[in-house]
């Protein structure tokens, strides 16, 4: 039971980040969804740094594990919001825009998984 509410007090927090960051860009007069693809980065980042803290350095806890990655970083990163947005560009017929927002999603997202493992290799000297 315990486990539920780490990940509910995580997902809660990321939530929070994501509405904040989402907050930041409103001001800006953009056709693109940048707060949802920062958003996905940085989560994507996140659980690849510490899925690797967490399996090659042994620093974090299945329960600390599951409050940042499960929690934390699953209400930062949205895939819902992401869908939405794309179908959004579809239907108003940017069709362009909604094919970046898919390529950019997943490949900055994946390249952001990439990069948050290779930073603890980096960070605690393993070998790649």
């Amino acid at each position: 039971m315990i486990e539920f509410l780490v990940v509910g007090i995580g997902g809660f927090i990321g939530c929070c980040f994501r509405f904040a960051i989402t907050k930041l860009f409103i001001p800006l007069p953009l056709q693109f969804p940048i707060a949802t693809l920062i958003s996905n980065i940085i989560a994507g980042f996140f659980i690849g740094f510490i899925t690797e803290l967490e399996k090659d350095a042994g620093w974090i806890s299945p329960k600390m594990k599951l409050f940042l990655a499960t929690g934390l970083m699953g209400g930062l990163s949205t895939f819902s919001t992401f869908s939405l947005e794309t179908i959004k560009l579809f239907s108003q017929s940017k069709y362009i825009v909604a094919l970046g927002n898919i390529l950019l999603n997943v490949s900055l997202s994946f390249l952001g998984v990439m990069l948050g493992m290779l930073t603890v290799k980096i960070l605690f000297r393993k070998t790649v």
